[in-house]
């Protein structure tokens, strides 16, 4: 039997339709050789079903079997025998002992939306990517925080500090719209910007009013009071920043703005998510108000740090609930022990949760009209794993009834199936099925820096098996819009990564982030980005050669007028190629080789079929693939569409003959092809 031409997936060509409703009858496809099986048989959870022999297409043999769903998730896998030969095949592919874990699943009535199906996204940290409004800009010593005054840096090309949380390079939402242009140029479809809510840091991952755009992101039309001076640490002297983050004019200007720049994106065909981190706040939330930015403020109810009757104290878990605890009860629980991100309580407060879930509806709701949210650490929301699954089918529901085509994205570590059941999350940031896998096979690194691996640079059998047990672990609808990211504010920068250089910013400073870096082995990993399945997520920079080891250090400001401008043409004409054809937004994906430093897989439809070529060798290597397997005709030809190699790039155009199935090219060091069927 030949196992290399058996194939099947959730895609449209072998699940129909892809995406059924509960009680629709849907069609399922295998694929086998011609003339090479006796039997296909369906096996479910109620028995086996022989597959009946639809037709013959080329060099292969399709076989068709019709099933009414119920409302229940439907599980299978399939049984193929040839002579005394029997092979079961499901989510892992061919295999001679089935387990149960890789069964094909279909979830009824589960869909992702369709504009974010191999779209490609750009994210962006805002305070490092274009200064808009200089008048904005947080000033030095505008506030205390995490032991050190705010900062503004007045060197737009200064390296970040080693702990910059505090210091403020000025980027903004306007910063954005000026650079709409040039997003558009480059092709991207999506914007994912990380938080813009008020906080006092320069990632706002600590969150102090979720109802508002921070002002210093937006726009201060209201501005006065003054700084800190030099020794006061007391925010409630900060009376600069309470005028500016706290005043309802500048919260409102700083919406509207939002609005703004949505509406200038969607008019471009672009749509723009949101990071929601509801797993905590910030010590200068108004719920808890620990800095006394709101205290006695017209307008705001007293933080639950301030008073043991606010509105807010059932928010928080606090250790000492005497009522002589107040005022200015520091025994609120934080996350991870950081008093600076208190945790919020959402099994105790009813309160709490209806709040957020509004906060969900609201950003997506006009007139701000996000396209999604992507949620930080969102396993980690409450004290249980059942409350999370319990909160998060809330959070779809009040989300999707507000916009039903918005995208519900989380960031999780490890296997994300339980979350990904079609009533929870659409999708994930596709670590363990993209940036770490790929990470290992064409550098041997991980993904901060901090380890090298030898044995895994260039291990294709480690990668493709790697690949094949993580997307199992999705549903093809989630697969096909999970953030597939080479970097991005939490890890080194990739082409960083090619260096070879293990540690971080600390130890081995700043400028050796960019020695000795591969721009070549960075080529390869954007074709394999802008090629594999999933939504290619470019981190800001990255298309411009930025460098960086893991946070902060790659947290770098974009290098106006000074990018790597072939770095950036070859981005451009990856994504346009990406774009350009329905196999690689939608397309099944299939490996056609896989040895040391080789790899080559297919990407196909019905009508389209797609092959790319890595060669992540030191020296030259003549690659024979067997394109046949991805559905091109046994005879015929195909034409390159982009080559790159150790110097560079080019789309000149080159002819391929297909012969028996397969093609041969000679691959130089480093390089990268990307084919089409002609």
């Amino acid at each position: 039997m030949n196992e290399q031409a058996l194939f099947c997936d959730g895609t449209g060509g072998y699940l129909i339709p892809p995406e059924p409703l509960a009680g629709e009858t849907i069609t399922l496809r295998f694929r086998t050789a011609k003339n090479d099986v006796a039997r296909v048989r369906l096996i479910t959870q109620t028995g086996a079903y022989d597959m009946e022999k639809e037709g013959s297409k080329g060099e292969f043999d399709y076989y068709t079997l019709r099933w009414r769903l119920g409302k229940s998730p439907f599980r299978y896998y399939f049984e193929i025998e040839s002579g005394e030969e029997k092979i079961c095949y499901n989510r892992y592919g061919a295999v001679r002992e089935r387990l149960e874990v890789y069964d094909f699943v279909v979830v009824p009535g589960f869909s992702t939306p369709a504009w974010a199906k191999g779209a490609v996204m750009y994210q962006i940290y805002i305070d490092r990517f274009c200064n808009g409004d200089p008048t904005n800009d947080v000033k030095t010593r505008e506030y205390y925080y995490i032991g050190g005054y705010s900062s503004q840096v007045e060197d737009w090309n200064k390296y970040p500090d080693s702990n910059g949380v505090r210091e403020f390079y000025g980027g903004d939402l306007q910063g954005v719209i000026d650079k709409m242009d040039y997003l558009e140029g480059l092709g991207v479809e999506v914007l994912y910007f990380n938080p813009l809510f008020v906080s006092p840091s320069n990632h706002k991952y600590d969150i102090q009013d979720y109802d508002h755009i921070d002002p210093h992101f937006g726009v201060i039309v209201d501005d006065g009071g003054s700084v800190l001076e030099e020794g006061i640490t007391d925010n409630a002297e900060a009376t600069m920043y309470r005028k500016r983050t706290a005043g309802l004019k500048n919260l409102e200007a700083s919406n509207r703005l939002f609005i703004q720049l949505v509406e200038m994106a969607h008019a471009r065909g672009m749509r723009v998510i949101l990071d929601g981190v509801f797993n905590h706040c910030g010590s200068f939330n108004k719920w808890l108000d620990r800095e006394r930015i709101y205290e006695n403020e017209e307008g705001y109810a007293p933080g639950a740090y301030i008073s043991a009757d606010s509105p807010y104290r059932s928010y928080f878990c606090f250790s000492e609930e005497g009522e002589e605890s107040w005022p200015y009860n520091k025994s609120y629980s934080g996350w991870w022990g950081h008093d600076t991100l208190p945790k919020l309580n959402y099994e105790d407060s009813e309160e709490l949760e209806k709040y957020v879930l509004e906060i969900g509806r609201k950003w997506v709701s006009p007139p701000y009209n996000a396209d999604g949210w992507r949620l930080d650490v969102a396993a980690d929301l409450g004290r249980s794993n059942e409350y999370n699954h319990e909160f998060w089918k809330k959070f779809r529901i009040a989300v999707k009834e507000a916009n039903p085509d918005a995208i519900i994205l989380a960031e999780h570590y490890g296997d994300p199936e339980e979350w990904l059941g079609g009533d929870e999350w659409d999708t994930v940031m596709n670590y363990d099925a993209f940036m770490e896998p790929v990470t290992w096979f064409l550098t041997g690194m991980e993904k901060h820096s901090d380890e090298s691996r030898e044995d895994l640079l260039g291990d294709a059998d480690c990668f493709i098996n790697t690949m094949k047990h993580h997307m199992s672990n999705m549903l093809t609808p989630s697969l096909q819009v999970a953030m597939n990211q080479l970097s991005n504010h939490d890890h080194s920068r990739f082409l960083t990564r090619t260096n070879h250089m293990v540690g971080r910013v600390s130890q081995l400073g700043p400028e050796a982030a960019g020695r000795f870096v591969n721009e070549a082995v960075m080529r390869e990993a954007v074709v394999m980005q802008m090629t594999w399945i999933g939504a290619p997520t470019l981190y800001y920079g990255d298309e411009a050669g930025v460098c960086g080891f893991t946070d902060p250090d790659n947290r770098r400001t974009y290098p106006w007028g000074r990018e790597n401008q072939e770095l950036l043409s070859f981005h451009k004409e990856m994504i346009r190629i990406h774009k350009a054809y329905e196999a690689l937004r939608i397309g099944s994906i299939k490996v056609l080789k896989g040895q040391r430093n080789i790899l080559a897989y297919g990407r196909f439809t019905e009508k389209e079929q797609m092959v790319v070529i890595l060669n992540n060798n030191s020296e030259f290597k003549e690659v024979a693939v067997p394109v046949v397997y991805a559905g091109v005709p046994a005879e015929g030809r195909m034409e390159r569409l982009l080559y790159s190699y150790a110097d560079g790039y080019t789309t000149r155009a080159e002819e391929y003959i297909v012969h028996e199935g397969s093609i041969i090219l000679n691959m130089g060091a480093y390089s990268a092809a990307v084919l089409r069927i002609l």
